[in-house]
């Protein structure tokens, strides 16, 4: 159980946003966040959150950097220092939302 711990921690360390924002920044000869907001057709703040690590980079985002930029998803995950192998979906996501008024346990 330590080593799982000790692993996520080492990956969060890793993980970095703004090396993935700020390569997109070259990439794209932009000058800004704003500027990179506008390319990828996002509200300025988002950026802001990314870059703050308040937010993650989101599929939706991923897609569509890929988009403007042409570079593959494997990279741009890469850039950031997401090197998961395997991606868990939460059984959540796929069960359907109750009436009202009852308990998805029953």
């Amino acid at each position: 159980m330590n080593e799982t711990k000790e692993t996520n921690a080492a990956a969060q360390s890793e993980y970095d946003p703004n090396n993935l924002l700020e390569s997109l920044i070259e990439r794209l000869n932009l000058k800004n966040d704003a500027a990179l907001s506008r390319a990828l057709e996002v509200a300025p703040p988002l950026i802001s959150k990314i870059r703050h690590r308040r937010l993650p980079v989101g599929a939706s985002l991923l897609i569509r950097m890929h988009e403007v930029s042409n570079l593959s998803i494997k990279d741009l995950r890469e850039l950031m220092g997401d090197r998961r192998n395997k991606f868990r979906i939460s059984d959540k996501q796929f069960k359907p939302k109750a009436p009202n008024g009852q308990s998805s346990a029953s």
